[in-house]
């Protein structure tokens, strides 16, 4: 189910550390809202609000609704600042997009079909995740919440990597516009060690081999 979240923001008038500090304890929280060809604003935020949001992982890949002033933004999450050891924030970045204009970011990749992987239910293998997102370009109105990869026909020592990836239409891995030496591996199935090793120790040695 597709998310809308929607922040609700006002006009930053102090600065400084000791503003930002008071602004915390009365429960808001700091943050920028800049590109988009205008001037940087800086806002304050619900602390608590976005907080919430954050639980959520689609609001990490998501375009935004910024009410700031009467005016209606579109942005993306680009920085979160938190505490050192509290459970709370410190800042946050918000990147206003154009409709026009491509945007990098970075995407949840959703593994599916782990239960039935040929590698594991017929092989015994182990899945092992090398990537949880990766980052894609595209316009903000074909952003995807996230990657869907489908492992059921992936067998034990099979690899899918970034290639191998169902992109949505007009949608691009920003690693493999670099080129080929950046098709990373995704996801993997590999023989448990024990099994591994077990399996090497019984093979018969080699017509001509010399034993030491």
């Amino acid at each position: 189910m597709s998310l809308d979240f929607v922040i609700e923001a006002e006009p930053r008038l102090e600065q400084g550390s000791s503003a930002s500090r008071r602004l915390r304890r009365a429960g808001k929280l700091p943050g920028i809202l800049y590109g988009g060809h205008e001037d940087p604003v800086t806002i304050t935020l619900d602390h608590n609000a976005i907080l919430q949001n954050l639980k959520h992982d689609a609001f990490y890949s998501h375009i935004l609704t910024v009410n700031l002033s009467g005016k209606t933004e579109r942005a993306i999450l680009r920085d979160v600042q938190r505490h050192p050891f509290k459970p709370t924030l410190v800042h946050v970045d918000l990147l206003r997009v154009s409709a026009d204009e491509a945007i990098r970011v970075h995407v949840p990749l959703h593994f599916v079909n782990e239960e039935i992987c040929k590698g594991v239910k017929t092989g015994g293998g182990m899945i092992n995740r090398q990537l949880t997102e990766v980052e894609v370009e595209c316009l903000p109105a074909n952003l995807p919440e996230s990657i869907v990869v489908d492992v059921a026909e992936l067998g034990v020592g099979e690899t899918l990597h970034l290639s191998d990836l169902a992109l949505p239409e007009r949608v691009s891995v920003v690693a493999l516009v670099q080129g080929g030496d950046h098709d990373t591996a995704v996801v993997s199935v590999l023989m448990p060690r024990g099994e591994k090793a077990a399996s090497d120790e019984g093979e018969e040695p080699e017509p001509g081999a010399e034993s030491v």
